[in-house]
């Protein structure tokens, strides 16, 4: 395999490392948190700033209408909580003050996903990607390990405009190069291959890279793509690769319906119709239980990527 374990880390701590890198980068930049200052990792910020955060309690509703007002004085709001508060408890004032004028707010979002855990499907979030996706201006960006958390989080402060940036609690292998470009709506070519697209996003790409490594082994040639920008989504990279394997895997930790598999199958059916499978999870909500136990049993780590190789293949 190309790329290798360098160590690892959990995702939100590379949010917290760039956030506090803003911190002396970026004067604009003030942080809004929702009770949750630990789990966003949000204190070397407030050691660098304490003048530019703003502990808004258990007020996340509160929060998004802070950081509208902010914005539109012209600062740079990062607000933070986890996925589930800042997408479904807050959605009509995401969509009404921040997504429809075009507010540049910052919608920093921790614990998404199935792999919050042992916390269970109150706080487990498998819609976000979905509801955030729809809303008319707004970035989706969903990185894959520490290192692009972290460069995410600094190139989002350039970008003017609303986005939705998606990370995670569980510690994972931090394998992307440092000093690898962070370009949103960009995806990256991480391997190639001639049999099978596997395109991922976020948790995913490491077992999708996993599971091209066993693939290999049976003579299977798989090309994998991050897919860290879902919206604006990298059309480019996908119909090439597609146009030379002819068959494509999509693989996100996300319910199948709203995610990147489904903005995938929408381009392919515009544009090329391909064969597709999707790894996610099928329409349910998740239960308690560590992120490894639930990836298995939810048919997202990589030996679901495996057999959906497989599977389209046969097709």
């Amino acid at each position: 395999m190309k790329y290798q374990i360098i160590d690892k880390k959990d995702t939100r701590s590379g949010f917290g490392a760039g956030l506090a890198e803003l911190a002396d980068k970026n004067p604009k930049v003030v942080a809004l948190c929702a009770d949750l200052i630990g789990s966003l990792k949000m204190e070397k910020f407030i050691e660098k700033a304490p003048e530019r955060f703003i502990q808004v309690g258990i007020a996340e509703a509160n929060m998004m209408g802070l950081a509208a007002g902010l914005a539109t004085a012209g600062k740079i709001p990062f607000t933070g909580t986890f996925a589930n508060f800042s997408t479904c408890r807050v959605y009509d004032q995401i969509r009404q003050s921040i997504a429809y004028s075009q507010k540049n707010v910052k919608i920093c979002a921790s614990h998404a996903g199935l792999t919050l855990g042992e916390d269970g499907a109150t706080h487990q979030t498998l819609e976000d990607i979905g509801l955030m996706k729809m809303l008319p201006h707004m970035v989706v960006i969903n990185p894959c390990d520490y290192n692009q958390t972290k460069a995410a989080t600094l190139a989002i402060a350039d970008y003017d405009g609303p986005v939705y940036l998606r990370f995670g609690r569980p510690v994972v292998p931090n394998f992307i190069p440092q000093d690898m470009p962070f370009e949103i709506g960009k995806g990256i070519l991480l391997q190639e291959g001639t049999d099978v697209t596997i395109v991922a996003t976020g948790h995913l790409v490491w077992e999708s890279l996993l599971a091209a490594e066993k693939l290999e082994k049976e003579g299977i040639s798989c090309e994998v793509i991050n897919i860290h920008t879902i919206k604006p989504l990298d059309e480019e990279i996908i119909l090439k690769s597609v146009q030379k394997t002819g068959k494509i895997v999509s693989a996100e930790e996300h319910n199948y319906l709203g995610g990147l598999g489904e903005s995938i199958a929408g381009l392919l059916a515009r544009k090329l119709p391909t064969p597709q499978e999707f790894v996610a999870v099928n329409d349910t909500f998740g239960e308690s239980g560590t992120p490894e136990q639930l990836m298995k049993k939810y048919n997202i780590d990589s030996e679901a990527v495996i057999n959906a190789v497989r599977n389209v293949i046969s097709r």
